[in-house]
């Protein structure tokens, strides 16, 4: 008789915690729970314990379960087949939420890939943002109140299920999802994640030790009466049983549960007349061969074919295909199942998950018992039969089917045909973007080919790693592997393979901005190409001295921009003769960029031949990369962002995760200059934390800058200064994206009124893109600060003119102040006409920008009260309307005293209470005083505030006096010490 129990005994403190993880995910706290402990000791059963907790509260559980084949692993196979349980009936969840995320979604579970659809794989992290967005979306749905996923046996599990889980348990909070992993406490990758899971408090973990006694004797109990239907009674296990348990079990579960049942089976127990047990028989074990001993004896009672073929099922692993068995086997169905059920019925084995015609192991110990009694050459023969069985039934060895078979012929000895194996299974990994499985089976294929007259094979092997690891970001270790390879003699590669080698570390290092590195890897191919009669790589190499020409610090910037044009030019001409797309796509992307010095048609033209391009050779991601720059060119020269829109729906469709954050960072840019606030709030919301997950730097830092920008334009010092602090933090300053610091400050300056910070910080803006080669033209250069030079008298028409002469000027944006600085130099020459008509073309320009408009308006205001000039009356009451209502009350003041100072009737505005901090109304502080606080955080003078509100400094030392009454500062210091530590409401 067999005995099992699915009672959970002796683990208070463990249910306790995943209990308490189950109500956090009901609230919407998630975390993650690491459950450790060694074979055999009651994980699983904790597990199924917490999952049946879970249904039954109403969340939905998803489980899976990671195992070897054969000692290969399957990338993502916990993770597909947890979701396959719960979606394979209804199919992948349509939720338009997860649009994005489809093609990686349909990459882990190709079962979910759209007919006709791309094969499309995505990356690791793009894998894992999608599997944490599915979660998310399937724990809110309808009838639900949570989820729990439950991965097993992860010291079992890939490369890429590991960095998958430490995602998730990075990401859980705010989620209404438990994670609840087991795995054995040994040493390896998953047990190097949960240490540092737990160390960064991204997990909590329990480990499992063994049963006390007085547990050993309850777990027994329970197991015994399980196995006879009837309730446990307290004192039924004889005390010498439970004695022996005690002293064999080592207080494990599994090991009580087998040794009970040896006992059973052997005689030494049974039951007496009255339904108790009984000792009959000698009691004495040895464990684990007992174990084995238990396990064998099970197998036995099926008979020799029986057993023979649970034993050849073990040497597959934990987990075997019954298809496969089959052929080595050579059963016939009807046996086959035979065998099969009766094992089931020994407790030896049961279904694998929701995959049809796949078993498993009831326990890890089951299939080590059964190989146990097996000799090496007897498991040699049985691998080398299952091997040759797997590539007869599976051709190709799709899925796991390859990383099997090198394992089995590792395990029969054929250490060269293991080899093959292995480096064709890093082959298919890496078009599967299983990235680290792909570095993985190389590696164990390069240890592999160590023997004589291999080299060549070895060199192949090394080759394709080197290009997994450059693909993957381990640039160093490629680098590093690259040196290894032989130049001549035996296994040098052929001089042109390893001259492309070396260009794909050139451009890999380049765009890592490791210049050092990427002008290495050129000299190295430059001297490798001349050993050679062929151009053809030419090109590629070209293309990455443009990028390195531009990053030369000891020449001018035209200079440099003038070389890396004519590098890129002739690599985008070569290499479309020689019928390489992607180096042509490469570089008439950066002839793009600096085809806009000579006008954004330039730069258009050369998108469109690229689009082409791939289009033509089928490179999706460069097609959708060049199509998201179109309409970035195209919102520059009209202000719609109707193109870009259409790139980033592309981005969607085709699920790159990349290309469609940076679309939404760009977007929300586009919507800050619009004015459209919560537009812009409401993207870069969504992007900021994923561009930090999916570990996108650039677009992290450019989705700050944007943050940074919305707080500018609706003149929010303190939010500004805080976005600014974190993109330093991220390391902007050695970005690009620096660029746009200073034109926001500058913005900020100018909706605070002070005009003279506003034209330094844009002076400090054109230091910065002098010493760099920009690639931004909306940062004032064009526009905004040939505005201020005109109205401050620094800046002469003749340098209006040359100013306005660049391409630059006449993108919308930059024309709207362009041309209201024509009219300040017409107007102040004496042409009224001219000045007027220029105004009018200002206002065409600025038609999709409206605080931009009216801060304009108020700007040239100015400047036509003083020359006579224009409607300044009717600008000023726009412009005061607007920033009224917009919550910024420096230009509002300013626009009514420029009114009065033009003798027109101002009306009172006693509004703006709503924009008052709670705090300061219910001290009873005014609208007007409360514009006069606002700037009390720089410490200005009274003099200073009463000019930037137009007000008499006798008004503002009033307002002080007023304002040091109502909130109790002992002094000015005190109040603008407040002043800088109060938070501006948001409007």
């Amino acid at each position: 008789m067999l005995v099992n129990s699915s009672t959970v005994v002796g683990r208070e403190t463990e249910l306790a915690l995943l209990a308490e993880g189950l109500a956090d995910a009901r609230q919407g706290r998630g975390r993650a729970v690491l459950l450790l402990g060694e074979a055999g000791i009651g994980k699983s059963r904790l597990a199924g314990e917490i999952a049946y907790r879970a249904f039954g509260a109403g969340l939905t559980v998803l489980r899976g379960r990671a195992g070897t084949a054969g000692g290969a692993t399957m990338p993502y196979r916990p993770i597909a087949e947890a979701l396959l349980s719960l979606f394979r009936v209804g199919g992948p969840p349509q939720e338009p939420a997860l649009a994005p995320y489809r093609s990686a979604l349909a990459g882990l579970l190709p079962q979910w890939r759209e007919a006709g659809a791309p094969a499309e794989a995505a990356s690791v992290i793009e894998t894992a943002e999608a599997v944490l967005r599915l979660l998310d979306v399937t724990a809110r749905k309808a009838g639900s109140v949570g989820c729990l996923l439950v991965l097993e046996d992860l010291h079992d599990a890939d490369a890429e299920t590991l960095a998958v889980v430490d995602y998730l348990c990075d990401h859980l909070a705010g989620l209404p999802l438990l994670l609840l992993a087991t795995l054995r406490p040994e040493a390896g990758p998953a047990g190097q994640l949960a240490r540092r899971a737990v160390a960064r408090r991204a997990a909590v973990s329990a480990e499992l030790g063994p049963l006390t006694a007085e547990e050993v004797s309850a777990l027994a109990t329970a197991a015994l009466a399980a196995s006879t239907g009837q309730p446990p009674v307290r004192g039924s296990l004889p005390p010498e049983v439970a004695e022996r348990l005690v002293q064999d079990a080592g207080g494990n579960p599994f090991v009580v549960e087998e040794l009970l049942s040896g006992m059973i089976t052997n005689g030494a127990l049974s039951r007496g007349p009255g339904g108790g047990w009984l000792v009959r028989g000698e009691l004495s074990a040895d464990v684990p061969r007992t174990v084995v001993h238990s396990v064998t004896e099970r197998a036995a009672r099926l008979g020799p074919a029986g057993r023979s073929l649970l034993e050849t099922a073990a040497v597959f692993g934990h987990r075997f295909s019954l298809p496969v068995l089959r052929h080595v086997a050579g059963l016939g169905d009807r046996d086959l199942l035979a065998y099969l059920r009766a094992g089931i019925e020994a407790q030896l084995v049961s279904p694998s998950g929701p995959v049809a015609d796949w078993y498993e192991f009831r326990h890890a110990l089951t299939a080590e018992a059964l190989l146990a009694g097996l000799l090496p050459s007897e498991r040699a023969e049985i691998a080398a039969r299952a091997a040759d069985a797997i590539e007869e039934t599976h051709p190709g060895l799709p899925g796991e089917w390859g990383p099997q078979v090198a394992a089995l012929r590792l395990a029969a000895g054929d250490r060269s045909a293991a080899a093959r194996r292995y480096a064709e299974a890093g082959r298919t990994a890496l078009g599967e973007r299983a990235l680290d499985s792909a570095v993985r089976f190389l590696e164990r294929a390069q240890d592999l080919l160590d023997g004589p007259g291999q080299a060549a094979e070895r060199t192949a092997v090394v080759e394709r790693l080197v290009r997994v690891l450059v693909e993957s970001g381990q640039l160093d270790r490629a680098l590093a592997l690259a040196e290894t390879l032989p130049e001549t003699g035996p296994g040098a590669p052929p001089t042109e393979r390893l001259a492309a080698l070396h260009a794909q570390l050139a451009w890999a290092a380049v765009m890592a901005a490791r210049h050092l590195d990427a002008a290495a890897q050129v000299h190295h191919v430059r001297g490798l190409l001349n050993r050679l009669d062929t151009a053809a790589l030419t090109p590629a190499v070209e293309v990455v001295e443009a990028h390195l020409a531009l990053a030369e610090q000891e020449v001018s910037g035209t200079e440099r921009v003038g070389r890396a044009e004519r590098l890129a030019r002739r690599a985008a001409e070569a290499a479309e003769r020689l019928g390489d797309a992607e180096t042509a796509c490469q570089a008439w992307q950066l002839l793009a960029v600096l085809a806009r010095r000579h006008g954004f048609d330039h730069a258009d033209a050369c998108l469109e031949h690229g689009l082409a391009l791939a289009t033509e050779h089928g490179l999706t991601n460069w097609q959708i990369g060049t199509m998201v720059r179109l309409g970035v060119n195209d919102f520059m020269r009209s202000g719609s962002s109707a193109s870009l829109e259409r790139a980033h729906r592309a981005t969607l469709d085709h699920g790159a995760l990349g290309l469609m954050h940076g679309a939404e960072a760009t977007l929300a840019m586009q919507a800050v200059l619009r004015g459209e606030f919560t537009a812009a709030r409401e993207l870069t919301d969504r992007c900021l934390a994923a561009t930090a997950r999916l570990g996108n730097a650039d677009d992290h830092r450019y989705v700050l800058l944007t943050r940074a920008a919305l707080a500018a334009h609706r003149g929010r010092r303190r939010e500004l200064d805080q976005e600014l602090s974190e993109f330093r933090r991220s390391g902007g300053e050695q970005s690009l994206h620096q660029a746009l610091v200073f034109g926001n400050r500058a913005v900020c300056s100018l909706l605070e009124e002070d005009h003279d910070q506003a034209l330094a910080e844009l002076d400090e803006a054109i230091g910065w893109e002098n010493r760099h080669p920009s690639v931004f033209y909306l940062n004032g250069r064009y526009g905004l600060r040939p505005l201020l030079l005109a109205l401050t008298g620094r800046g002469t028409p003749a340098e209006h003119r040359a100013a306005a002469a660049d391409p630059a000027a006449g993108l919308r944006w930059n024309r709207q102040f362009e041309r209201l600085a024509h009219a300040v130099h017409e107007g102040r020459a004496g042409r009224p006409a001219e000045a007027a008509a220029a105004v009018a073309e200002a206002r065409e320009a600025a038609r999709p920008f409206p605080m931009a408009h009216r801060l304009g308006l108020r700007l040239v205001a100015d400047a036509a009260l003083a020359d006579g000039w224009g409607e300044p009356v009717d600008w000023l009451r726009e412009a005061e309307e607007y920033f009224h209502r917009s919550g910024v009350p420096a230009v509002a003041s300013a626009c009514r005293g420029l009114l009065r100072r033009a003798g027109a009737p101002v009306g009172q505005r006693r509004g703006g209470t709503a924009l008052i901090p709670a705090g300061l109304r219910r001290q009873g502080v005014t609208a007007r005083e409360y514009e006069v606080f606002l700037l009390l955080g720089a410490r200005p003078g009274n003099q200073e505030i009463a000019e930037r509100l137009f007000i008499s400094a006798r008004t503002v030392e009033k307002h002080v006096a007023s304002l040091l009454a109502k909130t109790g500062r002992p002094h000015r210091a005190a109040l603008c010490d407040y002043a800088a530590e109060t938070d501006f409401p948001a409007v």
